[in-house]
């Protein structure tokens, strides 16, 4: 009968360590994978890139206005012309038209050879308004109304008119023969009269009455 060695193991204890060990080790290490897993949701996909947008070539600058010309300023309005007087009474003496709201006497003396060298003055009241020579006239401009004009020498003669605006009224200086000298008159006539000979403007120059003392 075979005697059994009771001092040798029936089995190697170190490499039961071993193996225990390895196999603890690698349910550790599935345990914590498996707790990573469970704990770290699977991370979501990157959402894919857009296509690119292709871009619109840039529009062209707009044109800017062409600047406004200053606007010209209005030429000023020519101003009117003076009216030219009208000729009234045309002929070799020609008579314009009064002034407007006047009225006008024309004072002449026809070329005669009684009392030619004499003059006198013409007056209204007593200021003189004109001096006739020899075949000559003068135009009075006045306001309408009754007017009194008058010439002396020896004696006084007095012509009173009444004066409408616009119109002309012509008055004949004659020289009728007096005890001293000549004695002027004061006649009323009309352009036909007036217009019968060429006269000239008198140059002679009347003198107001003088106060009597």
């Amino acid at each position: 009968m075979k005697s059994v060695d009771t001092t040798k193991p029936l089995f190697d204890m170190r490499g039961l360590v071993a193996t225990v060990s390895l196999m603890a080790f690698s349910m550790s290490g599935s345990s914590a994978f498996a707790q990573a897993a469970t704990a770290t949701p699977p991370a979501e996909p990157a959402p894919a890139a857009a296509p690119p947008v292709s871009e619109a070539p840039p529009a062209p600058p707009a044109a800017e206005p062409a600047p406004t010309p200053p606007a010209e300023a209005a030429p000023a309005p020519a101003p009117e012309a003076p009216a030219q007087p009208v000729v009234a009474f045309p002929g070799p003496n020609p008579i314009m038209a009064p002034p407007e709201g006047k009225g006008q006497v024309v004072f002449f003396r026809q070329s005669k050879l009684t009392g030619a060298a004499l003059s006198f003055s013409i007056r209204e009241g007593d200021t003189g308004i004109g001096k006739l020579q020899n075949g000559s006239y003068f135009v009075h401009v006045v306001d309408p109304g009754p007017r009194e004009f008058n010439i002396q020498s020896e004696v006084t003669d007095t012509l009173r008119l009444e004066i409408e605006p616009g119109e002309t009224y012509f008055v004949v200086q004659s020289i009728t023969m007096g005890i001293m000298i000549g004695r002027p008159i004061l006649t009323p006539s009309d352009a036909q009269t007036f217009q019968n000979k060429k006269m000239k403007v008198t140059t002679a120059v009347a003198t107001d009455r003088k106060p009597r003392k």
